[in-house]
């Protein structure tokens, strides 16, 4: 199966943060083939930004054209501008695109270095009209004239709570004629958070070009922005950037075989065994028997000696549509367990191969590698 291919257009970032280092990072981790049409050049640290040069608005069609031309395109996310001609500009081509559009109207960076004047945001209005979803932050969204001005343009957008105040952060997605979808989450309290914007954008543009649906495509995006944060290297005196390169066997696809437990007869050598092999402790419940443990890669190990609610080994393969892979299997004639809900925060679903060995098809989100229960990490931040 050949990957989504998807457009990014916005500027660079020279630290490597947001923009289109931060699109093609996300794009590549997620499954797509990422290209890019560059709006500006920005010279900025974690710090701030220190020199833009937009490039022409001729220079940023070309690039699409060649892009689309070629190639060709599954989805199109739109970042940074730097003018109301390249705004315009990129309109003339993605009206009769006909693939699905995810526009972040940037204007202020997360440093707080304006990134779009009035003349760009009055021409923000055609590429909302020929997007799928905009996804404003919260001075963005009152730019655009707030939720009233949203509604009045019958557009799709989702409402990002991060620039937000209080512990906890709501995202709204709003769809004309249905009731408005809302997630929150606990505050993530780091400053390491330079480019959630890009990268969410993003990714819900490759996750739409791979054919999911809205909804889901928005809640997986969300999902990653939550890894991408927890995984930042914590780089920079400033707003650092996230960890996009460890968030790649998380949402991986249809699926994706990222943990594997193996039974255990003494709990306590096995976890000083894989401790000493260099792997790290994120789980260690005695009570249950159950210990887990993260490779270098993002792959997850278990080890359980079977007395607890988790019993026995198995190979793990996680679904981002669980339903709809068990679904598909189970029409090909595989006899597959009903999917149920786990107390650990995992939706699983059992069968298992000719050989008799136990295969689990689940979905866990943030909770393979970051359940509410883990271990604190030595380089948290």
């Amino acid at each position: 199966m050949n990957p989504p291919r998807i457009l990014s257009i916005a500027g660079s970032d020279s630290s490597g943060g947001a923009g289109i280092q931060a699109d093609i990072k996300t794009i590549t981790m997620l499954g797509g083939y990422a290209m890019t049409a560059i709006t500006a050049i920005t010279a900025q640290s974690t710090l701030g930004v220190t020199g833009v040069e937009t490039l022409s608005p001729e220079m940023v069609a070309a690039q699409i054209d060649a892009c689309i031309g070629d190639i060709g395109v599954d989805a199109v996310k739109i970042g940074m501008l730097g003018s109301a001609a390249i705004a315009h500009a990129v309109a003339d081509k993605l009206e009769t695109l006909g693939v699905p559009v995810v526009f972040d109207p940037v204007m202020i960076a997360t440093s707080g270095s304006v990134l779009a004047d009035a003349d760009t945001i009055a021409a923000f209005e055609r590429l909302i009209a020929v997007a799928t979803l905009t996804t404003p932050n919260v001075p963005e969204l009152a730019a655009l004239g707030g939720d009233a001005a949203m509604a009045a343009r019958s557009t799709a957008y989702l409402a990002k709570g991060g620039d937000a105040e209080g512990e906890v952060v709501e995202d709204r997605l709003v769809v004309p004629g249905c009731e408005p979808i809302i997630w929150t989450a606990p505050r993530l309290n780091t400053r390491h958070n330079h480019g959630t914007g890009c990268t969410l954008s993003s990714a819900i543009a490759t996750f739409l070009g791979q054919g999911m649906a809205l909804e889901a495509a928005v809640e997986a995006g969300r999902t990653f922005v939550q890894l991408a944060l927890r995984d930042a290297p914590g780089f920079g005196a400033g707003h650092g950037p996230m960890g996009h390169a460890v968030v790649r066997l998380d949402l991986a696809g249809e699926l994706c075989l990222n943990q594997i437990t193996l039974p255990a007869r003494d709990l306590d050598e096995s976890v000083a065994f894989y401790k000493a092999l260099g792997l790290t402790q994120v789980v260690d419940s005695p009570k249950s028997g159950y210990a887990r443990f993260e490779a270098p890669g993002g792959v997850t190990l278990s080890v359980s000696t079977g007395h607890g609610e988790v019993v026995g080994g198995g190979i793990y393969f996680e679904c981002l549509d669980l339903d709809a892979v068990i679904a598909a299997l189970t029409n090909a004639g595989m006899a597959i367990e009903p999917a149920r809900d786990q107390s650990w925060g995992w939706r699983e679903a059992w069968l298992a191969d000719p050989a008799g060995n136990r295969l689990c098809l689940y979905s866990a989100g943030l909770s393979r590698r970051y359940p509410p229960w883990a271990l604190p990490r030595q380089d948290d931040r």
